[in-house]
This record gives structure tokens, sequence and C-alpha cells, in this order.
């Protein structure tokens, strides 16, 4: 396998290389190697509909969730406003009426 880089725009895998610059197929971008560097620094968090989530968005969870300590469930639909990002497998820190503060994983959240 080759280790081209994706698209710091698309995120589109199967970029190829001319000239000294790296071109997209998918969204027509080009950058050169000086972007790849910097772009593999940054980390994106996406929803589970592919939206870029930043800090401070409010989401909605998609799915029942279980909660450890708690009797009840999350239900799908609640609303979490203003999330912070953090690195590790519960990349949502937020807090929630009625549970407190809580870690979620983006994969069961939509941008509202």
């Amino acid at each position: 396998m080759s280790n081209t880089p994706p698209c710091p725009q698309c995120r589109y895998e199967y970029t190829y290389e001319d000239r000294g610059k790296w071109n997209c197929p998918e969204c027509n971008h080009e950058w050169t190697t000086d972007v790849v560097a910097s772009s593999e620094e940054t980390r994106v968090w996406k929803d589970a509909n592919g939206n870029t989530l930043t800090n401070g968005d409010t989401v909605m969870v998609i799915k029942d969730l279980k909660v450890k300590g708690a009797s009840s469930v999350l239900k799908s639909g609640t609303k979490v406003k203003n999330i912070r990002l953090t690195e590790g497998d519960h990349d949502i820190d937020c807090k929630i009426d009625g549970f407190g503060a809580m870690q979620l994983k983006s994969e069961f959240v939509k941008k509202v």
C-alpha cells in the first residue's frame, strides 16, 4: 500500500502527486507537502453523519445509551449543549441535565 496522504480538505484517500504538489481528484484541492505535515498533527472530530465538530457545538444523541452507575438510560434525541472535544476513546466532555458531567463518543451524536 502506498503512503499517499489524504486530502486535507475533504479527507479523500486516493490522492496523487504531480510536479511537487499533491492533488485530490474528488474536490480538485491542490497542496504542498508542507501542508501534509501540519494537517497530520491536527485531529478532526466528526459526528455520526460526518459533520465536523468543534468546541461549544450543540449535538443530539442518536441512540439510547446505557450510563454506568445509573439505573436509567440516556435517550436518543437528548440535546447536549456546549460540548468540549478531548483526546481518547470517549472524545466529548459535556454536562447533561439529570446525569451531570459525562463523556460521550462522537459516533453516537449528530450536530444540531
